[in-house]
């Protein structure tokens, strides 16, 4: 398996960053995107990196946050064919809460409905093809995490904290072991590697690939997650966007050359 990072906050002379996540992954038969950043910069850089977006035959949205959904319509743009899956939670209406204010971070309003003939929306576990999978989150009372992260989901009741059941796992069961994508792994990084484990009956996780959302974590915080990243017994971590620079350094210091720097324009042979 090739995995290319297109987006992601650290760019180059060659291919620049934004506060976003976009991968190109091809695996056997299969070309396939995660996440499209929050414009149409993936797209960009794609094509300073010699890919073809139109060969893409399958689209991953990992969740429901601008960042991550708003450069799709570029993508549907130079590509005719491909199903973008996300999940059927997914929706335009999350928020976070910045002090008396409702910040708004979330699918830019409309896209859902002007390529509603693009998508595939997703209920539970789904197998795509020949090892590749989407996983849902099987973690209970995740809205735990969504109260402690000040982020909302907006409904006609009211406010709702959020559970992220619009988040997922695109999962490669590979013979050397599963090897996870999650952008931003709200539910947590290590509930994502034990609920992905049970769903595959145990199997070791070779690689996990994504944000883990540490940005706005202590540094007593990181350090015993990076402790229960090791006891998962992980082989490989890449990560980036939000998790910020400082939590990067903790996981180096704590996990070394275990733990791998994401940025726009990595090549990772998985």
């Amino acid at each position: 398996m090739r995995a290319t990072v297109l987006v992601d906050n650290i760019g180059n002379e060659e291919v620049r960053g934004e506060w976003g996540l976009s991968f190109f992954i091809e695996y056997g038969e299969h070309r396939l995107l995660l996440d499209a950043g929050a414009s149409g910069l993936f797209a960009e850089n794609a094509e300073a990196l010699g890919i073809s977006l139109e060969n893409v035959d399958i689209a991953v949205l990992s969740h429901a946050h601008y960042d991550h959904a708003d450069g799709m319509e570029r993508f549907f743009e130079i590509n005719a064919g491909a199903k973008l899956y996300l999940r059927d939670s997914c929706g335009e209406n999350c928020y976070k809460k910045e002090g008396p204010l409702w910040k708004y971070i979330g699918i830019r309003n409309g896209l859902l409905e002007k390529y509603r003939d693009r998508l595939a929306p997703v209920s539970g576990d789904l197998e795509l093809d020949g090892g590749i999978w989407l996983i849902a989150h099987h973690t209970k009372d995740l809205d735990k995490i969504g109260k402690m992260e000040r982020m909302y989901r907006k409904s006609p009741e009211g406010w709702l904290t959020d559970c992220f059941d619009h988040e997922q796992s695109l999962v490669f069961d590979t013979e050397e072991g599963l090897v996870i994508f999650n952008s931003c792994s709200h539910g947590g990084a290590d509930h994502i590697i034990r609920e992905v484990s049970a769903a595959f009956g145990g199997k070791k996780v070779k690689a996990l690939v994504g944000g883990f959302h540490l940005h706005n974590k202590s540094e007593e915080y990181v350090r015993a997650f990076s402790e229960r990243i090791r006891a998962a017994g992980v082989e490989q971590i890449y990560t980036g966007h939000c998790t910020g620079e400082e939590a990067y350094r903790i996981l180096r210091e704590e996990l070394g050359d275990m733990a791998r720097q994401l940025k726009a324009g990595l090549v990772m042979e998985l």
